[in-house]
C-alpha cells in the first residue's frame, strides 16, 4: 500500500490531532483479543506479526517525527528501528521480511510501553502546523497497517487447526443489502482523473489528467459468493481457455479450486470457521481468479479509470461495509460502490502522466514498486472508514489474494 502524500491545501490542525488519537487507540483496540503468541506470529512472508504493525507505526512515528521535529528527544531503543524499519532504504538496515515472526523479543507489553511513551511525546507536536502534513501521512499510514494488521492475523489464525476465534460470530450489524442499479452506465468521452481538491491522497493518486473512455458500464453490485459457487460447480478453475497464461499456470502449480479460507460450505473468518453466506460478497481472491471469472461471465474486469468515472459521480467514498471500531471485519454486500471488499481492475499499477516521487524516504514505497502489480479500487469492511476515496490506488500482485480482494464486474456498451 502506498506511503507518501500529496495535498493542496494545509490540513486543519485540531481535526488532525482528534484524529491521530482515534487511529492510536484502535490499534492496540485490534490487538486486545490477541495472546502473546498469537501477536508475534508470522505465517507467511507477505504478512507480518500483529506485533511488529504496532512497532513500525511506532516507529514512523519516532523516526520521521519526534527525531525530526522535537529537539532534545532520545530514541526509546536505538536497536529496535532495525527491527522496525519496513522498506526505507534512507533509514538504514532491516531485519528481513521473513524473519519477523522469529522477534520474540521486545515482548507485546514492552511494544505497548514504546507506543505510550511515543504517543506521550507527540502530543508536543500534533499541533504544530509545521508537523500537519506529516502527521496526516502518519494517520493514514497507520491505518493502512491496521487492515494489515487484520489480513495478517487472519491468515495466521486460519493455519490453526482449531480455527480460532478473535471476535464472536455476528457481532456486527446488519448491512442493508437493497440495490436498485444493475448497471452504472457510462456513456465515455474524456474523463479527468487522479487526486484534486483539498484535502489528503498520496502521491501515486496524482497528477490528475485526462483519459478517453469508450461507453461501458459497471455492475451495481458486487460478484457473490453463491455466483462463485455456480463458476465453479460449472467447472471454472478446470478450463483453461478462462485463464491467463500465468492463471492457469498458477492454479496447476498451486492446486488451487477455491478462493482463500473456502472449506467446502463454510468459510474462514476472524469468527473461525461458519457458514458462508452466499448474498456477501467473494473475497480473498487473486487477479487471476477475478480475470477468470469475468471470462466466464460474459464480461470483464473495469480499468481503474472506468471505476473512477462512475464513483466520481456522487457516490460516498464512507459508505458502505467499512470499519468503524475494533470488531470482526465480515463481507456483507452493501449497495454502495465502497466497503466489502477491494475490487480489481484490470489496470496496471503504472505512475500517472508526470508523477514524480515525493522527496525523502516517506517518497520509497510508491514509485520503486510500480511494476508487476494490478490496481484495486473502493474499500474494504477492513478499511477504517474515511480512509479510501474515489481516487485512491490500492495495489497488490496478481496471485495475492489474503487481502479482501473481490471484484465488479464491467462490460463494452
Amino acid at each position: 500500500m502506498p506511503e507518501a502524500t500529496v495535498r493542496t491545501a494545509a490540513p486543519e490542525t485540531a481535526g488532525l490531532a482528534a484524529g491521530w488519537r482515534a487511529t492510536r487507540a484502535l490499534s492496540e483496540a485490534l490487538v486486545a483479543p490477541l495472546s502473546e503468541a498469537d501477536a508475534t506470529i508470522q505465517s507467511m512472508e507477505d504478512a507480518s506479526p500483529a506485533k511488529w504493525h504496532l512497532a513500525h507505526t511506532t516507529w514512523f512515528w519516532e523516526t520521521f517525527l519526534l527525531r525530526d521535529h522535537l529537539p532534545g528527544y532520545r530514541l526509546y531503543d536505538e536497536d529496535w528501528a532495525f527491527l522496525f524499519n519496513s522498506y526505507y532504504e534512507a533509514e538504514g538496515e532491516r531485519i528481513l521480511r521473513r524473519r519477523r515472526g522469529l522477534l520474540s523479543r521486545p515482548t507485546l507489553s514492552e511494544v505497548i510501553g514504546w507506543r505510550h511513551h511515543v504517543d506521550e511525546a507527540m502530543e508536543r507536536l500534533i499541533d504544530d502546523p509545521a508537523c500537519a502534513d506529516l502527521l496526516e501521512l502518519g494517520v493514514a499510514h497507520e491505518q493502512q497497517h491496521q487492515e494489515l494488521l487484520l489480513t495478517d492475523i487472519k491468515h495466521a489464525l486460519s493455519k490453526n487447526p482449531l480455527g480460532p476465534a478473535m471476535w464472536p460470530h455476528g457481532g456486527r450489524a446488519p448491512v442493508e443489502r437493497s440495490q436498485s442499479v444493475d448497471w452504472y452506465e457510462h456513456p465515455g468521452g474524456i474523463a479527468l482523473v487522479g487526486h484534486e481538491g483539498e484535502g489528503f491522497a498520496f502521491d501515486n493518486e496524482g497528477p490528475r489528467h485526462r483519459v478517453l473512455l469508450e461507453p461501458f458500464a459497471l455492475a451495481g453490485t458486487l460478484v457473490t459468493n453463491a455466483e462463485w459457487d455456480a463458476f465453479i460447480a460449472d467447472g471454472g478453475y478446470s478450463s483453461a481457455s478462462l485463464w491467463l497464461s500465468d492463471g492457469w499456470a498458477w492454479v496447476q502449480r498451486m492446486g488451487i479450486a477455491a478462493p482463500l479460507y473456502w472449506r467446502g460450505s463454510e468459510q474462514f473468518s476472524h469468527c473461525g470457521w461458519h457458514e458462508r453466506d452466499p448474498d456477501a460478497p467473494v473475497t480473498h481472491i487473486s487477479y487471476y481468479e477475478a480475470d477468470a471469472f469475468a471470462s466466464w461471465a460474459g464480461a470483464r474486469l473495469p480499468t481503474e479509470f472506468e471505476w473512477e468515472a462512475v464513483a466520481a459521480q456522487g457516490h460516498d467514498p464512507a459508505g458502505g461495509n467499512q470499519l468503524d471500531t475494533a470488531e470482526a471485519p465480515l463481507p456483507a454486500g452493501s449497495a454502495s460502490l465502497f466497503g466489502d471488499c477491494w475490487q480489481f481492475t484490470r489496470s496496471a499499477y503504472l505512475p500517472y502522466p508526470r508523477f514524480k516521487p515525493a522527496a525523502g524516504a516517506v517518497g520509497e514505497y510508491n514509485g520503486k514498486f510500480m511494476a508487476g502489480q494490478w490496481v484495486l479500487k473502493g474499500a474494504s469492511c477492513a478499511t477504517v472508514r474515511g480512509h479510501s476515496r474515489a481516487s485512491y490506488r490500492n495495489f497488490f500482485y496478481p496471485q495475492q489474494r489474503w487481502q479482501f480482494t473481490g471484484l465488479r464486474l464491467a462490460k463494452d456498451i
